[in-house]
Formats: structure tokens, sequence, C-alpha cells
């Protein structure tokens, strides 16, 4: 089969069949279908390769939850020490009232 381009700028297979402005526009919609498709495909697979060491939703929901549990479980326990600490500070300042210089007076 021999194809080529005339001086009116036809594309022509054989001399019979000649492609006209708007054959040629048909053809280029065409291949840019086609071409969007398989980028599209390309970029799909590229994509999924990319995402694919990241968890599933669910996985990402039950970790978040583990996560903010400890953190409350944290400040819980924070809290709990804290009203400790103020509680012995008190103490220490009741004792240095009693025995001031931290030191036993004798009887």
């Amino acid at each position: 089969m021999n194809i080529f381009i005339d001086r009116n700028k036809c594309l022509c297979f054989n001399s019979v069949m000649t492609l006209t402005d708007s054959d040629f526009k048909a053809l280029k919609e065409l291949m840019e279908v086609t071409f969007d498709e398989r980028l599209e495909i390309k970029l799909d697979e590229k994509l999924d390769e990319k995402l694919s060491h990241l968890p599933s939703k669910d996985e990402f929901y039950e970790e978040t939850a583990k996560i903010l549990k400890k953190q409350d479980d944290l400040e819980i326990e924070k809290d709990i020490l804290s009203n400790r600490v103020s509680e012995h500070s008190d103490e220490l300042e009741k004792l240095k009232e009693i025995h001031p210089g931290f030191k036993h007076t004798s009887v």
C-alpha cells in the first residue's frame, strides 16, 4: 500500500482515495481520544502504584482511633500526676511550717 500526501495537502492511499480537511479533523479527534484514554490508563496505573503502600480508609481510622485513645489516656494520667504533685507540694509547705529549716525541735 502506497501512502503519500499530494500537493493539495491531502493524504492519498494508492492514488484512489483522497482525504479532505474534515477527514483530517475526524482522524485528529479520534487520535486525541485514543491518546487521552491511553494517558488516563497510564496515569491511573501510576497513581495506583504510588498509593498502594497507603492504608485503606478503615485501617487509617482504626489507627487514628488508637492514637487518640492513647492521647486521652496520657491527658488523664497527666491530670492525676499533676494533682499528686500539688498535694505533695501542699504537704511540704505544711511540714515547713511545722519544722522550719527541716529541723526537728527538741522537746
